[in-house]
């Protein structure tokens, strides 16, 4: 592993031959470990909220605070898949398949990894796929 980490800029200048190189993997298994422990601590936040419960006697505020119950919740939701997809890249990175479009075996590309870690899908098969999911949406 290299003694320190490629900023964005270097990254970014490395030739395209160097695509996935030790210095990159490092630089974006960094970047995932840091959105982790980030997510972590703010699903250890939110779920705390959730924990504290103010006893209310007005009805109108009861369904005021179960809305924004609703609302943490699925919000919890979305940051649990959001974990678990860094987990999984976390994995591909380990295993040497990050970075490495899943469908086509393609590179994902530098760019579209800085702008979305834990994509897998480099960008013409994810437009492809909305594609498809936009013809398959019932009308």
């Amino acid at each position: 592993m290299p003694d320190t980490l490629l900023n964005r800029e270097e990254l970014l200048a490395l030739p395209a031959e160097d695509y996935m190189n030790e210095a990159q993997r490092a630089f974006f298994r960094d970047l995932l470990e840091r959105q982790r422990e980030e997510l972590r601590q703010r699903i250890d936040t939110e779920f705390g909220a959730l924990r504290e419960v103010e006893p209310v006697s007005d009805e109108s505020d009861l369904a005021s605070r179960e809305e924004q119950r609703l609302w943490q919740l699925r919000l919890l939701e979305r940051e649990k898949r959001l974990l678990d997809k860094i987990d999984q890249s976390l994995n591909r990175l380990a295993s040497g398949e990050y970075g490495w479009c899943e469908e086509s075996g393609e590179p994902i590309g530098l760019r579209r990894l800085l702008l979305r870690p834990t994509a897998t899908l480099c960008l013409e098969a994810k437009q492809r796929q909305e594609q498809q999911e936009r013809h398959q949406r019932p009308v």
